[in-house]
């Protein structure tokens, strides 16, 4: 598969709209995390309800076009999510790279050609990663 296979407009368009999800003071709850494999690195503000549900997302990311593009999917569809369901989301999105179905996360599909492309992998996980280091419980 080719790269120009991989940065479609659909995907190129998803890592432009990161900027519709600034990294803002309003957003207390902060995690970041960083893909060995390729350097990619993003820092997640989040905000949730008493419950813990995420109402709010913020994103700064250095990553490559499929890691600016996962973290738009994360930002799209985490609000309503709890630290459970991330957890649930990362496990499945590993097992999806290493060969099974694609994850129930919506949106997912726009970025499934890059299963093919172990480089980008760490870069995909990057927003639930951030996501789990901000929504751990204090201890």
């Amino acid at each position: 598969m080719s790269n120009a296979a991989l940065y479609n407009a659909e995907v190129l368009g998803l890592a432009t709209s990161l900027a519709d999800y600034p990294l803002s003071a309003d957003l207390p709850l902060r995690g970041s995390a960083r893909a060995t494999t390729c350097g990619s690195t993003i820092e997640l503000g989040l905000a949730v309800d008493p419950g813990g549900r995420i109402t709010g997302v913020g994103v700064r990311a250095q990553a490559c076009a499929i890691g600016q593009s996962a973290a738009a999917i994360f930002a799209l569809a985490a609000p309503g999510k709890s630290f459970r369901e991330i957890g649930t989301a990362v496990s499945s999105i590993e097992n999806w790279l290493a060969g099974d179905t694609l994850p129930d996360w919506p949106g997912i599909a726009v970025i499934a050609a890059a299963r093919d492309f172990p480089a980008r992998h760490g870069a995909i996980l990057l927003a639930w990663r951030a996501a789990l280091v901000a929504l751990a419980p204090p201890g």
